[in-house]
């Protein structure tokens, strides 16, 4: 803006402005649909093992990953899915792992990343049925997951 802008412009740059989510106003920030791979099939993350995300992207504390422990690898997840460029995304995510995860994943991202995530890699499944042994445990609610992720964040 150069100062000259009418208030009608200003009313309306405010406008646009205030729609926008913090992380649109990030610097170098992408769209997600730019940031994810093209389809599920090109996620080569681990299965097992131990991942190590690069400090561009890691929280402290929080930088290596078993991917074999639940908790962690959710919160891993959703770092890589938030944070994380088209190439971090293929690099670190499991497709399985994904899929198996995402029903508690979703509950804490960005509606607009829940979405492009569901049509880019198909996450949604209508016709999904419960577990067939009932006394299996229940996964780690969405709720859990998301007082994780604030915990992290007000950590920083």
């Amino acid at each position: 803006m150069s100062g000259r802008e009418s208030p009608r412009v200003i009313a309306r740059i405010a406008g646009i402005i205030g729609r926008m989510s913090i992380a649109d106003w990030l610097t170098g920030r992408r769209q997600h649909v730019v940031r994810l791979p093209d389809r599920i099939e090109e996620l080569r993350g681990p299965a097992q093992g131990t991942i190590v995300l690069p400090r561009y992207m890691s929280f402290p504390g929080l930088r290596e990953c078993d991917v074999t422990d639940d908790a962690t690898r959710r919160t891993v997840y959703g770092i890589v899915l938030t944070q994380g460029q088209r190439n971090d995304v293929a690099r670190y995510l499991n497709p399985d792992l994904l899929r198996a995860d995402w029903p508690h994943i979703e509950g804490v991202l960005d509606p607009k990343l829940r979405a492009a995530c569901e049509r880019r890699f198909r996450l949604t499944d209508d016709t999904a049925e419960g577990p067939d042994d009932p006394s299996e445990a229940a996964p780690e609610p969405a709720e859990a997951l998301a007082l994780r992720f604030r915990r992290i964040r007000d950590y920083l």
